[in-house]
């Protein structure tokens, strides 16, 4: 079979640069940390839940409208049924979320560095992005991008805690921008706010033009079910449901489902892993500092962290002879940089033996 001609294509296609997921290889002993994963097991009770599941029910279509997942979504955070919106995976709910509230005349504000998938989105729906630059420190320029918002835009998209910097911002800046922007949707992404952020949730019913992303991909190590949900008011969680019901009526199988729904209620779980990534973070970040890193300070599960005189593509290519996986970016603000998932600590040793080596034997 050939390839596809492009002059099949639509007009826009050629012109996409589509988002690069952290690579998935198949190399004996690895030790994986370049996609943000979480090391240990979901909760028993999430896979006892899914095992139940998949004995009974399969031959029919799942729930459309995730009801018990997002009753699930609103116990937990104190919110209402209506202000959760439920997805396969939070890129998909960040997708609709783009295509329901950013195509507006005035452009989308981003910072330069953040989840680079934003800009992917922006370019398939032809919604024009402004990028605004974050600090020296690669912090977000609150009062910078909520001067701009004054002038008008389609909108505000930030990670809290940034990806791939991991720096978290308190709510009192969130604030700042929800004000700057009343007429428009702030979107807050929190895949990582579970392991040290400042959740914007509780500022829902405060402010019509919040929403808040979440996903259960990383603190609750369900990234293999695909998983993510928008809290909101109503009137946009109602945009997000006639995107999807105009796209996909049935994005969660009733397996990610039931799932989800269990991992949200086991919170001693959810607590004992969270608090193991948390105490092996903080370890590893003086480990790399001690061989010579500036490491960000971090409030998600992995470090961002630089060598003034190694080169970073050099080292996760040197990592990776040696088995050992972490990510790197080739943008020019922070091509300098590595971003390194929080493994276990026997993972995370090896890590730093593997560093040692390295820098030790090359020049």
């Amino acid at each position: 079979m050939t390839s596809p001609v492009p002059a099949f294509w639509s007009p826009r296609i050629g012109a996409l640069e589509p988002y690069v997921p952290g690579e998935q290889p198949r190399i004996a002993n690895l030790v994986k940390l370049n996609t943000n994963e979480n090391p240990y097991q979901p909760s028993p009770l999430a896979i006892d839940a899914i095992q139940q599941a998949a004995a009974n029910g399969l031959e029919r279509y799942p729930d459309p409208t995730s009801l018990a997942l997002r009753e699930a979504v609103a116990r937990r955070h104190g919110l209402k049924v209506e202000q959760v919106f439920a997805g396969n995976g939070s890129d998909e709910v960040l997708a609709h979320a783009f295509f329901a509230f950013f195509q507006q005349a005035e452009p989308l504000l981003m910072p330069d560095v953040s989840y680079s998938f934003y800009k992917v989105y922006a370019q398939l729906y032809g919604i024009a992005c402004e990028l605004q630059p974050v600090d020296d420190g690669l912090r977000i320029d609150i009062e910078a991008m909520a001067a701009r918002a004054r002038g008008g835009c389609a909108g505000i998209v930030i990670a809290n805690p940034n990806a791939p910097t991991g720096i978290g911002l308190p709510l009192s800046r969130i604030e700042q921008l929800l004000a700057a922007c009343p007429d428009r949707v702030v979107l807050v992404d929190e895949a990582y706010v579970d392991f040290g952020g400042e959740s914007a949730l509780p500022l829902i019913d405060k402010y019509p033009n919040l929403l808040v992303v979440q996903t259960l991909s990383k603190s609750r190590s369900l990234a293999g079910l695909r998983v993510g949900f928008a809290c909101g008011q109503q009137h946009l969680i109602d945009a997000l449901v006639r995107v999807k019901d105009s796209f996909n009526s049935y994005p969660l199988d009733r397996l990610a489902t039931v799932g989800a729904a269990a991992a949200l209620k086991d919170e001693v779980w959810f607590k004992t892993t969270r608090d193991k990534i948390v105490d092996t973070r903080e370890g590893l970040s003086l480990q790399l500092e001690d061989l010579g890193f500036e490491v960000l300070p971090s409030q998600a599960n992995f470090v961002f962290a630089r060598h003034p005189q190694r080169d970073a593509a050099e080292l996760a290519a040197l990592l990776r002879e040696r088995a050992v996986l972490v990510r790197h970016f080739k943008q020019p603000r922070i091509a300098q940089y590595l971003r390194i998932s929080i493994g276990t600590r026997e993972q995370c040793s090896v890590l730093v033996q593997r560093l040692q080596e390295i820098l030790t034997e090359t020049p």
